[in-house]
This record gives C-alpha cells, sequence and structure tokens, in this order.
C-alpha cells in the first residue's frame, strides 16, 4: 500500500509538471517607443500559436534592463539592440553589465534602430556641433540608447562635459521637456515613424540634426552603420536626413524549451503583416537575413526554424 501511494504520489507530481502552463512574458522598452507595440503584437501572435501559454508585456528601460532581466529568468524573450547584446555577452560594466550573461540567446536580428536626434527648431541647433551649451536628453541611464548616443559624441569628438545640462529620460519624457522649453533637444534610438517624433512635430516645429557619414565610420562597433531618414517620414521633413543605424534583435534565454522557441520563431514569420499592423518597423523584418551577423548564439528552437525553412542549412 505504501509503494502503491508513493508510485500515485509520483504520477500526480509528473502530471502536474507537464500540465504547468508556459510563461511568455515579452519584455520590451517605454510604451511611446517601438519595442512596445511590437511586444504586444507578438504576444498576441504567440497566443494564437500556443494557446495553452499564458502571455504577457512588460514595459521597461529597453535593452540594458531587458538582457539583465532575461539572465535572471525573468522574462522569455526581448527586444534590444546588437550593440547591447554584444556588450552583455562580454560582460562590459560600463555598458550596465556586471559579468557576461552567458545564458543569452538569440531568435532573430529585425529591423534596424534609427538614431534621431531631434531639436526644437528655436533651439538655434542645425548641426551636432550645435548641441554644445545645450540641453539635451540622451535617454535612460545606461538603457541602449544612452550607450548610443555616448558612441555618437564621441565620434564626433564630443563628450557630455560639451553639453549645458544633460537628462537621462526616455522617449515621452522628454517629449514632455522639448514642449515646454525646459531642454533643446533629445536623442533616441528608435524605430522610423516613431510615434513620439510624430506627437511633438504635431504640437511644434523640431529640426531633425543630421549625423554626417564621415561621423558614423568613425564609430568603432561594427553594429553601427550609416544610414537615412528619409525625407517624408515625419510632418514638414522636405529632406533625407543622414544618420546612423542599428540593427535590433529578438532575443531569449537558454532556459526557455526548444520547442517553446521554435513556435515563437515561426509564428513571427508567419504572422509578419499582423507584427506590421502593430508597428510599421515590423516590415522591414526579412527571414533570408534573420539569422546572419548575431553577436551570440542562436537558440536551438530558431536554429530548428531557420534550417526547416531553408536559411540555414
Amino acid at each position: 500500500m505504501r509503494r502503491l501511494v508513493l508510485a500515485l504520489g509520483s504520477l500526480v507530481v509528473s502530471t502536474a509538471a507537464l500540465a504547468a502552463p508556459q510563461f511568455i512574458n515579452v519584455l520590451t522598452g517605454g510604451t511611446s517607443g517601438v519595442y512596445y507595440p511590437l511586444g504586444v503584437g507578438l504576444s498576441q501572435i504567440y497566443g494564437k500559436a500556443m494557446p495553452d501559454a499564458k502571455t504577457s508585456v512588460q514595459a521597461t528601460k529597453a535593452s540594458v534592463e531587458n538582457l539583465n532581466l532575461l539572465q535572471e529568468g525573468k522574462g522569455e524573450v526581448a527586444f534590444a539592440l546588437g550593440d547591447s547584446v554584444s556588450d552583455a555577452w562580454k560582460g562590459n560594466a560600463e555598458a550596465g553589465f556586471k559579468a557576461p550573461l552567458k545564458k543569452l540567446r538569440a531568435i532573430a536580428g529585425i529591423y534596424s534602430n534609427y538614431i534621431q536626434i531631434i531639436a526644437r527648431a528655436d533651439a538655434g541647433i542645425k548641426t551636432l556641433g550645435d548641441l554644445k551649451g545645450k540641453r539635451v536628453s540622451v535617454g535612460a541611464a545606461k538603457s541602449g540608447t544612452e550607450l548610443n548616443t555616448r558612441e555618437i559624441l564621441a565620434a564626433a569628438g564630443m563628450s557630455y562635459k560639451d553639453m549645458g545640462k544633460v537628462e537621462y529620460l526616455g522617449y515621452g519624457e522628454s517629449v514632455e521637456l522639448l514642449k515646454n522649453r525646459q531642454i533643446d533637444a533629445t536623442l533616441q534610438s528608435s524605430g522610423l515613424n516613431a510615434a513620439f517624433v510624430k506627437d511633438l512635430a504635431s504640437s511644434m516645429d523640431i529640426v531633425i540634426v543630421a549625423i554626417p557619414e564621415e561621423v558614423a565610420r568613425k564609430i568603432p562597433d561594427a553594429a553601427y552603420q550609416p544610414a537615412v531618414i528619409p525625407k517624408g517620414t515625419y510632418p514638414k521633413q522636405d529632406t533625407d536626413v543622414p544618420t546612423v543605424a542599428i540593427r535590433n534583435m529578438l532575443v531569449t534565454s537558454e532556459a526557455v524549451p526548444e520547442e517553446v522557441v521554435y513556435k515563437m520563431t515561426r509564428s513571427m514569420f508567419e504572422n509578419l503583416p499582423q507584427l506590421a499592423a502593430a508597428h510599421s518597423a515590423a516590415k522591414s523584418i526579412d527571414r533570408a537575413g534573420a539569422a546572419e551577423r548575431l553577436p551570440i548564439p542562436l537558440h536551438p528552437g530558431a536554429e530548428r526554424y531557420y534550417k526547416e525553412v531553408g536559411v540555414l542549412k
């Protein structure tokens, strides 16, 4: 009888473990940026593809926080900038990583973030050099955006010491300070057609400050590439604006089961039009190049999908 009770108890525990729901917490960024609406879109896609899973979306300070949360097991998938992922893998303390985050695994390289330097038209800022002495918001402290700001200023021969005042704020807070004329400009890393830029442009005249190609070429990290914000991207933007682009990634943890990551990868690529409806940045996600030039190993579940569709041999 004792053996029977133990056997039944073991069976109950095993059955409960098998029946335990899979949680998929999507780590994003601020609600005014691109990561958040894409995260909501992904969560909806995952929910349909895996009806037994419990999905959620978490607004965060974006790349650096997301990667640390993944390492700690506090999320299953996250958006992050490629340069931040590289820094996390190496354990770059200056970038916000106290030790190498070796649990990280890649799902896909997705769309590119464009560095967008937005200034009030009445602030007298037309070039990078004009930021000297001005009040500038550079992104949340040690966020991916703030790390981008440091790299770009350094390539232009500048630093925070050249600014009149530095604020460490994300999209929404920066827009409010610009509207209230409490700062003169903000540097933010985001997909094109960013809601925060359109919001600001609808209420005041703005200038999108160029990052010349010669400055972009001086940035040592290969993740940074010269790019252009096409004319017409934002209201009253009549010309192309040179800038820098950095590819975003979807990242997971080695702790997430292979089958789950396989389904997450497959369902995203099979539902790209739905994801693009959440935000137009998803229109540039390309399956053919999604597994290329990644700074960390692919998760076996993602690798399985790419081999299945012929992207990888």
